[in-house]
Order: C-alpha cells, then structure tokens, then sequence
C-alpha cells in the first residue's frame, strides 16, 4: 500500500523495515578546530559522508529509521568508523567489509581534513580517499531487490558523490536506483558536485553527463538546471540565484526534459564571510513554486553538512506529509541548525527545527 503527497506515492511505514536507505562513502573527518591544517598539533574526529549524512540526519533528529549501504576497509580507522556510525544510529546491517592488507595498497578508508575558516578567510578541505572500499564496489554485489522487496523501504537517497568515486560507481548507483523504482521506492538524487573528485572524470561536463544519465530514474532532485546541463551553461559555473519567477521557469524546463522528476528542491547560499550567509531554498512540486523562510546573515560556526541537513528535513516532512511548504522550510531550518555545531552531522532536534521555523529567537531556553 502506498500514500501521495506531493506529486510523490509513497509506501506505508507500517509496511517496510526502512524509511530511507542511502547508498554513499562515510569517511574520517579531521578537525583542527580554529587552527590551520598544516599548524595544527590536536586534531577532533567526526564521521561523515553527504548521503550518510542525510540518513543520520533523519534517525537522529527526525527519529525515522535508516540504514545505508556502504564499505570500509577493516582496520582500527575503519572500526572507529563504524563505532562514530552506531553513536549516529544508522543501521550497518548493509555494511559490508573489505579485508585489510596492512599498508593500503588494495583497500584503505577515506580520510579528509577540513578548516572551517574564519571571515575573508575561506574554509578548505583536503581529501585522501582513494583506493576506498565503496569506490571499487561493482555491479552485482548487493542484492537489491532483497533490500528494497524483501526488508521493504520507503526512500532511497544517494548522489553525485557516490557516482564520482569511480568509474563503476554510476552503474552501482543505477543499479541501485532502477531496483528502488521497481519495488516502487521513492527515489532522491543530490547532484551534489565536488571539482575535487571529478577532475580526472571530465569535470563539470563529466558530473553533468553522469546525473543525466539518472536523471530518467529521479522522483526527487536536489539540485538545478546546471547540474543537468547537455552543454555547459551560464548555470553550471556557480550558485543558482533566482526570483520567484526565474526558479518556476528553471524547474519547469527540467521536468518537461525528465517528467519522472517530481519535487525539485535548491539551496541558496551567498556567502558574505566564512562565517556569515544567507540561506534560503526554493522548490518546486506539481507545477508549483516554493520559497522558504530565509535566514539572512546566519551565523555559521561550521558550513559543512548543511545541505545535507537541508535534504534531511525536507525528506522527513515528505515522508510525513506535512506538505511541501512545511518540508522546505523544514529542511531550511535543519540545515541553518547543523551550521551552528561543528562536524558534519546534525546535532538538532525536532523541537529545535520547529522552534526555529516559528520564528523563535536565540534567547536562553530554561
């Protein structure tokens, strides 16, 4: 049985082991707090990955119950991995293990480290995740259909960082995403590009040409019209900034090109400093355009992971049909929230996101 909300059918809850499962890379993050990388001498560890994220996100502040499909090397980094995840209450059933070899040369876990910045100065990121687990996952390793048929699931959620891991990982995430829309799940997509992991993968035309290529498979998309781009456009180079108007022509054209596409949902972020945003979203379902509550000059203690707590909110009010103004303004306020704490994982919850949605100040809560 099945609900519809949103131009969205949606399978029953009480009818599915799951409410969403995400597909993605979870790795180590190194935090040097308000030093510099390279001067650094004490480093904070978090978890994180953007489609893990979104599944943390939903169990930890939104209490629905998720699972992810990933890989790790087995090795202490990789245990400390799984102990992060359990703290976050993502199911790791789907976890699967690849045997470590001692020095990494066939599998090791993916490390990254992150200064958040500070006014003019930018925050920076510096990757080392090659050779991971997931990213040498192939085409037939995961029995799909007894995860989305058998356990039962009501959302998928993955993104254009799983499909930049390799070359093989588009075809895992389609494969996974054709199997979802057969046992009629809900399907999510974040374009979610990174320069860093496709500039040896044809760039922003590569990363284009790979979300078209899913894009048949989509119900919901979080992105814009330059991340489907045939030929790179004015909008693939930048953030979207749109009117009312400007956004319900942009989502139109995408659902006329791809008419699976249901809900489209967009960020806006203009950064002032590193530290001061405005952060707002539009989206579009049914032939209908939304705006969110804005948040001009948020104060942002630490930017990552907030697009992902963007998508969370907007998922859980989706699943829980509360419409699709409340959801965006959910995910908005979640998202705003998730950059006032650091790491990439949400530390809100519920009675905060609609606290903050209802307008509710920062004063002392006693």
């Amino acid at each position: 049985m099945s609900d519809t909300f949103a131009g969205l059918t949606i399978r029953i809850a009480s009818e599915c082991r799951w409410d969403l499962l995400s597909l993605g890379e979870v790795m180590l993050r190194f935090d040097p707090g308000e030093e510099r990388i390279a001067g650094a001498r004490n480093f904070r560890v978090w978890e994180g990955g953007g489609e893990y994220n979104v599944a943390r996100g939903l169990r930890r502040c939104f209490g629905k119950r998720t699972s992810i499909v990933t890989a790790l090397a087995d090795n202490p980094v990789g245990r400390l991995l799984e102990d992060l995840m359990l703290q976050g209450g993502v199911d790791l059933s789907h976890l699967r293990w690849m045997e470590y070899d001692g020095v990494g040369r066939e599998a090791r876990n993916g490390i990254y480290f992150l200064e958040r910045g500070f006014g003019l100065r930018g925050a920076m990121g510096m990757m080392d995740r090659g050779h991971t687990p997931i990213s040498q996952m192939k085409v037939g390793q995961v029995d799909w259909d007894a995860i989305f048929g058998g356990e039962g699931v009501r959302w998928f959620h993955t993104g254009g960082v799983m499909c930049a891991l390799s070359a093989e990982a588009p075809a895992v995430a389609r494969e996974a995403m054709a199997a979802a829309k057969g046992h009629g799940v809900v399907v999510s997509y974040d374009c979610n590009y990174r320069p860093s992991l496709w500039k040896n993968a044809g760039g922003r035309q590569g990363a284009s040409d790979v979300n078209r290529m899913l894009a048949p498979l989509v119900d919901v998309m979080f992105g814009h019209e330059g991340d489907l781009a045939a030929v790179l456009c004015e909008a693939s180079h930048g953030a979207p900034w749109h009117s009312y108007e400007s956004y319900g022509e942009m989502a139109a054209r995408m659902c006329d090109e791809f008419r699976n596409i249901r809900v489209i949902a967009t960020t806006t972020r203009r950064p002032k400093t590193a530290n001061r945003n405005d952060w707002a979203a539009f989206g579009y379902a049914e032939g209908k355009v939304y705006e969110s509550i804005r948040f001009d000059d948020l104060e942002v203690f630490d930017r990552v992971g907030g697009g992902d707590s963007f998508a969370a909110g907007l998922i859980y009010g989706l699943l829980d049909a509360k419409g699709m103004q409340w959801a965006l303004d959910c995910g908005v306020a979640h998202g705003a929230l998730a950059m006032t704490t650091p790491g990439d994982s949400s530390m809100a919850t519920l009675s905060e996101v609609e606290r903050l949605m209802a307008g509710g100040a920062a004063g002392v809560q006693r």
